[in-house]
């Protein structure tokens, strides 16, 4: 407890609200899977995010989006709800096409031979936004 402390304090204010602000996305993330399932939360999420017009991420968006993922992911190990990676995944793939952005959602498996592994991620421009999510390959039409 002491050392998650010393990380809190450590944050800024606006990283601690960002923190918090995906607590609070990813609990609404689980209760949506938890009620509807999978297909129904996705195309929610696509239409409550859906934007008119998207454009390519600059460099710098694609910064701020790892920044993003990484705020999820501690969220998603230090939150309210168990944040599997498709909670986390689903939240921040939401939040970019809010932005107005184009990311990918990818399910898929572990590439490496050895004891079978799943995972979900998000792709910005053909770059996975957490070193976790290396060694992964898509399943064929997962977007």
């Amino acid at each position: 407890m002491g050392r998650l402390l010393v990380g809190w304090r450590a944050l800024s204010g606006r990283e601690r609200a960002r923190v918090l602000a995906c607590g609070a996305g990813l609990t609404l993330v689980h209760v949506a899977l938890a009620v509807f399932g999978y297909g129904r939360t996705r195309r929610m999420v696509d239409v409550v995010t859906h934007q008119a017009e998207t454009r390519q991420a600059t460099a710098a968006e694609i910064t701020k989006a790892r920044a993003l993922a990484t705020s999820v992911n501690v969220a998603g190990r230090h939150g309210f709800v168990d944040a599997t990676c498709l909670r986390q995944s689903l939240l921040v793939y939401g939040w970019l096409r809010w932005r107005g952005l184009r990311p990918e959602l990818h399910l898929g498996v572990k590439e490496d031979p050895g004891p079978f592994s799943a995972h979900a991620w998000v792709e910005l421009e053909g770059t996975r936004l957490l070193s976790v999510d290396s060694g992964f390959r898509s399943f064929f039409g997962a977007r």
